[in-house]
């Protein structure tokens, strides 16, 4: 059953009307190449191409008797064609049109897929340069680390989703290929011209070898980019959950007029849309992990891999394709608070520039051991002692035996520190060339972003 937010195009790809559709576009590209090389009449391939239809309704009363689909949609296809349909898939095995046309069905998802990233891609990079130059603290193990601002952290995204978008594209060509070289692939009844004339029509790659199937390292190639795609939206959605926690309140997923958190606590605004991405994202590894168990099969084949396969496959693209559109939306709709940041930033009283002191002191002829000591003591007494870590500093006889005030505020200057970050995102969205950093008269056109002195 197609979940409800299924996107109406990418559930037709994958209808059970659709699925037939394509496998009668395979069995008339095998009439007319057999047709032009001789092998069957000319007349049997038009009658086969002008062929009504199938309906899916007929191929399942079908084959409920025969319990064979391929069997089923052959026999209802013939009842459409008459007589000529003696030619209808004469030579070919079923694996011939499964394959080829399940390959047709991935590339077309495919294509659904890339516009979903692009739309995705768009928007973080919307976001990014409306952020570029919104400071926040930077945070590892979960504790504050040093300064950043927020549309660095959508640029690390936007570059994420274009390595995603390449992995994409190549999955999608290993799969585009055909194959009609019948049931162990010698092409004992059919020439290999038939098979590359078919594939030729169909826009498909012949498969330079196969069994009786098209080898399924490929579609675990595939499934496992829809994977990682689904991996980054995760970590991008955690993220959001992280920055959405009440005692950081610096980002929040959008809340519409007359949206309910809560049936028990009505001031509950939660991050559900985040929360059912990292949920699908689960999804969507272990379909991957079911994708790579299909590559073993015995010999030239077993069906092992075809009930997997046919709940795998679509359910991943119709996962990941409402996983973009819901990203794109998410990020679209996300409330940034950079006054939050600010204050966020500012809450750990300066030590957030340990770092930058301890270069100063290092410059200035201070052994590394020696300056860390001396910083680390003035940043463990700030945080015990929830004193102002700059003005600890300034009190220090040692450090300020070697660093003068004006040292000390240039240590503490937050433009300074995020300098080059603005052409960090401007380089990853494409604004500037690779290697570019900031020059003191862009500094000087931007606003200041100096800390003001925290309160002790």
């Amino acid at each position: 059953m197609i979940p409800r937010y299924t996107n109406p195009e990418m559930g037709r790809i994958w209808s059970d009307q659709r699925r037939y559709e394509t496998w009668l576009r395979v069995e008339v590209a095998a009439a007319e190449a057999m047709a032009a090389t001789g092998l069957v009449p000319e007349a049997a391939a038009r009658d086969i191409a002008a062929c009504a239809g199938v309906r899916a309704e007929r191929v399942e009363e079908i084959e409920r008797t025969t319990q064979h689909d391929v069997i089923a949609f052959t026999t209802a296809v013939a009842e459409q064609v008459g007589p000529s349909a003696r030619w209808l898939h004469f030579g070919l095995t079923s694996s011939d049109v499964l394959d080829t046309a399940l390959a047709l069905q991935m590339r077309e998802a495919c294509g659904l897929i890339l516009a979903g990233l692009d739309g995705a891609v768009a928007a973080v990079a919307e976001r990014a340069r409306e952020h570029r130059d919104t400071p926040m603290i930077g945070r590892t193990h979960g504790v504050h680390a040093e300064p950043m601002t927020f549309g660095l952290k959508l640029a690390l995204w936007h570059a994420e989703l274009g390595r995603a978008r390449t992995r994409l594209e190549r999955a999608r060509e290993v799969v585009s290929v055909g194959k009609i070289s019948g049931a162990v692939g010698t092409y004992a009844h059919l020439e290999p011209e038939i098979e590359r004339r078919v594939c030729a029509a169909l826009g498909l790659t012949p498969a330079p070898v196969a069994s009786q199937i098209v080898q399924r390292d490929r579609h675990a190639e595939l499934l496992g980019a829809l994977a990682l795609t689904g991996a980054s939206i995760e970590k991008f959605a955690v993220e959001v959950r992280g920055l959405q926690k009440t005692e950081i309140g610096e980002v929040e997923e959008g809340f519409a007029k007359g949206q309910k958190g809560s049936s028990a606590m009505p001031h509950k605004r939660n991050p559900i849309g985040c929360e059912q991405l990292t949920g699908l994202a689960r999804v969507l590894r272990a379909n991957a992990m079911a994708a790579l168990e299909n590559v073993a099969l015995w010999h030239e084949r077993d069906i092992s891999h075809s009930s997997v396969e046919r709940v795998v496959i679509p359910d991943s693209f119709i996962v990941l394709d409402h996983m973009l559109r819901r990203f794109a939306r998410i990020v679209r709709g996300l409330v940034v608070h950079p006054g939050r940041m600010r204050e966020n930033l500012e809450r750990s009283r300066g030590v957030v520039f340990s770092g930058t002191v301890l270069l100063e002191l290092a410059q200035r002829g201070v052994s590394r051991e020696q300056a860390y000591a001396w910083v680390q003591r003035a940043a463990m007494r700030s945080h015990d002692e929830q004193l102002d870590f700059k003005a600890l500093l300034a009190e220090d006889r040692e450090v300020m035996a070697v660093l003068s005030g004006t040292d000390l505020d240039g240590a503490f200057d937050l433009e300074r520190q995020l300098r080059h970050v603005g052409p960090i995102v401007d380089r990853v969205l494409g604004g500037v060339e690779s290697g570019s950093c900031a020059t003191d008269e862009s500094r000087e056109t931007r606003p200041k972003r100096t800390l003001r002195k925290a309160r002790a």
